[in-house]
């Protein structure tokens, strides 16, 4: 089930909401009646188990090929 994140217009308050279909939710700290969907970070695990939030993989990265398994034989590295 998508959680999406959203701003007020009317009082900038940002938080997250569970919502179903095309509808903006009402703000839950003003009751401004809609919101702004924000874009969110994607997220990836690297190679190591660890989470990385809203980078992409760089050829430049230490260690070989790309940061997504850093030695050269990931779909990303080729």
């Amino acid at each position: 089930m998508p959680i999406f994140e959203y701003r007020c217009g009317k009082c900038g308050h940002e938080f997250e909401e569970l919502v179903f279909g095309q509808n903006a939710p009402a703000c839950p700290k003003c009751k401004a009646p809609k919101a702004e969907k924000l874009m969110s970070c994607c997220r990836h695990k690297n190679a190591d188990g660890g989470a990385d939030f809203g980078s992409a993989p760089s050829a430049s990265s230490s260690g070989g090929g790309c940061a997504g398994c850093s030695g050269g034989s990931c779909a990303t590295c080729k």
